[in-house]
């Protein structure tokens, strides 16, 4: 995953690739945290950023999920 990614991104996503994104966050965020256990981890920010990304994830699942529409500025 890139550094912060972008709700617009995700938005572009079919469901499939959405799921796959997600699995990817979450594979990384397991890593990061052994990392952290074991005290390898240089950047303690990325914990953050894959966190949020896999929350933006949840929120967007959700969303299509009820049918709810989000009007993006240009």
């Amino acid at each position: 995953m890139s550094a912060g990614t972008k709700a617009a991104e995700l938005r572009e996503l079919d469901n499939e690739a959405l799921v796959a994104k997600l699995r990817e966050a979450k594979e990384e965020l397991f890593n990061l945290r052994f990392q952290a256990a074991t005290g390898q981890l240089d950047n303690h920010g990325r914990l953050r950023l894959v966190r949020k990304d896999i929350a933006r994830i949840y929120t967007l699942m959700r969303e299509r999920e009820l049918g709810i529409e989000t009007v993006e500025n240009a």
